[in-house]
């Protein structure tokens, strides 16, 4: 499982303890050589920012893409931790090894980065310490900040953490802005010049930045754990600049939860020190599509599997009745939250190999989520699926979950549930932060897997509680049952977005496929938009470990695609970026055992491409192949299905009709 390892703690660049008088200019580069970051302790000539001040650049291949940075802590009750330093001791570290990730995008995930551990001290009268820790990838940069424990700081209430992000040049991001931090991550992405984006403003993470000539940024957060969640406002009079702001804790907002109200001195985070603050990750890569492929980064620096035994945790596939409303065809009761349903869903779900149930809002007695309504007698739903291989999930709100969490897992145990999708949080402050690792730990005790939903945006925790399967954090198709948000565009937006974060549950599998003009917003029996071998593609293209079927059990059986879905797994060995750009199209190559599957999707252009099959492996594979059909522009329904020969030298050319997609299975011939 794990490959050479080596940590090698250096000496410090001068032997003991040593102290350099500022300015001082320290640097560490990745294994590769390609990215350097470097820090510097240096007078500001800006007469409102007074004092030796640390700044840190980063470089890519000798140019610099980040200038100088400011970096700092903010304290209620003190002064901020952010100017007249000296550095008192630099101790370099170097990693090498590989772990093993049976739930995401690659088996075998890297981790490799050279360290620098900078100590600093202030020279004015609390001498208060301040450790920050920067390793340098061949991926991208990380850093966070260090509070050892000290006299002079034993307990603290953090306002804010004044991380810069100056670019060096012009930048244009793809941004989703909040007016509030309130929020559940379920909004667009637009391309929008940093220079634009306000002060006032509340960007969430993950942003993906493109600077003028190159290369591609992301600006991401991991290990975010006993503090709040890290959004991006513009800096007043700096240009091509962002800062972070901190979502502050709740009795400071929530009463004006609705209103534009900024607070100068809102509590961001209660702690005591020894404290770390969450890692700060810049991914670089040449191509939007290297971001994708380099994602790991986010679990890399996150603690490593908590739990002893993971053997009950399974990925998979499952059936989900909320998507198409009380609706069903062809059946002899009446489609709605009973038992009938439940067990009607749960045929189809062993029909197809899928591994899970999903009973989603409506099934527990109000102020009571270890009873259930009458209608559904959940003993007879579990023992359904039990004896079919179905495992079932519930549904369940964060709150109800909070007041009854001690008496609720413990039955939900007993009776044999398989895991829970915990919806409507919508913060990520401090304190619910810290629910959702004690939510993960407690689920894991009780052998439950988990689905966040109105979650914030993952942060690697799966690492360290890999119960959890997956977060929303999403715009997803459950918004064409009010609007037209989810187009194509959108599609093949978030997963050089989002998708960088980590999984997401966008719910795709929508069989009632629809173009632009015959798309209309339902609330029951759904559309979609785009066509049929789009959404087969999302499949593959969206990291999903515990993947929906939105649609109806007869919208699937018997109709053309089923058969891409009864195949597709929803973890990987390998993943392949095979072309793309944010906002128009993206074509993915995953690989789980020795079978390849391919995704393609377009915006509403239509589009021909070239697909490379390099990233198959020797010999010969049966192809099937899963095309928009000759009529996609006007029957979105329309999908023409194939069988090939093909080799790793071939190139596969492709039409994707407006909206449209392809999907592909490469199966070794023997």
């Amino acid at each position: 499982m794990a490959k050479k390892f080596a940590l090698v703690l250096a000496l410090s660049l001068l032997a003991g303890s040593w102290c350099v008088a500022a300015p001082a200019s320290l640097a560490v580069t990745s294994p590769d050589g390609k990215l350097t970051v470097s820090v510097e302790v240096k007078s500001n000539p800006q007469p409102y920012l007074p004092g030796e001040r640390l700044y840190y650049q980063i470089a890519y291949q000798g140019a610099a893409i980040l200038r100088d940075s400011p970096m700092g802590l903010d304290f209620i009750g003190a002064p901020p931790l952010d100017h007249d330093f000296q550095v008192t001791g630099s101790t370099p570290a170097s990693y090498d090894e590989t772990w093993e990730d049976a739930f995401g995008a690659r088996r075998v995930v890297p981790d490799h980065y050279n360290q620098l551990t900078l100590s600093l001290q202030e020279t004015g009268a609390l001498q208060r310490r301040l450790d920050i820790i920067f390793r340098a990838y061949n991926e991208g940069i990380a850093f966070r900040y260090s509070l050892p424990k000290q006299g002079s700081l034993e307990k603290f209430t953090l306002s804010a953490e004044n991380t810069g992000f100056y670019f060096a040049r012009l930048a244009t991001a793809f941004a989703s802005t909040s007016s509030r931090f309130l929020n559940g991550y379920e909004t667009q992405f637009f391309p929008v010049d940093v220079n634009l984006i306000k002060p006032t403003a509340m960007a969430v993470l993950p942003m993906l930045v493109q600077l003028s000539g190159g290369p591609w940024l992301a600006i991401l957060e991991a290990d975010l754990r006993d503090y709040p969640g890290m959004y991006l406002g513009g800096v007043l009079g700096v240009p091509d600049s962002l800062t972070s702001k901190l979502a502050p804790l709740p009795d400071e907002f929530y009463e004006k939860q609705f209103k534009l109200i900024y607070f100068t001195a809102a509590e961001a985070v209660r702690g005591a020190t020894p404290a770390s603050t969450p890692w700060r990750i810049v991914l670089v890569g040449p191509q939007p599509g290297s971001l994708i492929e380099h994602d790991y980064l986010v679990q890399d620096l996150n603690p490593p599997n908590a739990l002893s035994d993971i053997s009950w945790i399974h990925p998979g596939k499952a059936a989900w009745s909320w998507w198409s409303g009380d609706f069903d065809s062809n059946v002899d009761f009446k489609p709605g939250m009973n038992t009938a349903t439940m067990n009607h869903y749960t045929d189809f779900a062993a029909e197809h190999h899928l591994q899970y149930m999903l009973i989603d809002a409506g099934w527990s007695a109000e102020n009571d989520i270890t009873r259930t309504i009458p209608a559904i007698d959940l003993p007879n739903i579990i023992e359904h699926g039990r004896a079919r291989g179905v495992g079932v999930i519930l549904w369940l709100h964060w709150e109800a979950l909070k007041k009854q969490m001690d008496v609720a897992l413990p039955t939900y145990e007993k009776w044999g549930i398989a895991g829970l999708k915990i919806d409507f949080m919508n913060r990520d402050d401090q304190e619910m932060v810290n629910f959702y690792e004690e939510m993960a730990r407690m689920a894991a005790a009780h052998h439950l897997v988990v689905d966040w939903h109105g979650a914030y945006k993952p942060t690697g925790l799966a690492r360290t509680y890999p119960n959890v399967l997956n977060f929303e954090a999403v715009q997803g198709m459950e918004y064409s049952k009010g609007s037209d948000l989810t187009t194509p565009e959108h599609d093949v937006t978030i997963p050089f977005t989002r998708m960088l974060a980590g999984p997401m549950d966008y719910t795709p599998g929508c069989f009632n496929n629809a173009t632009k003009a015959g798309f209309k917003a339902r609330d029951i029996q759904p559309m979609c938009q785009g066509t049929r071998a789009h959404q087969l593609a999302m499949f593959v293209v969206f990291l999903s470990p515990l993947e929906m079927l939105a649609d109806y059990p007869e919208s699937y059986d018997h109709h053309p695609g089923m058969e891409f879905l009864d195949k597709v797994p929803t973890v990987w060995d390998e993943t392949r970026v095979l072309n793309g750009e944010p906002g128009k199209y993206i074509t993915l190559a995953r690989r789980h055992q020795n079978i390849w599957y391919l995704g393609a999707m377009s915006n509403w252009d239509d589009r021909d491409l070239q697909i490379p099959l390099s990233f198959l492996g020797p010999g010969t594979y049966e192809a099937e192949l899963f095309a928009d059909g000759a009529d996609a522009d006007s029957v979105a329904t329309s999908l023409q299905i194939s069988k090939k020969r093909v080799s790793a030298g071939e190139t596969l050319h492709v039409h994707l009709a407006s909206g449209g997609g392809y999907a592909a299975i490469f199966t070794p011939v023997k």
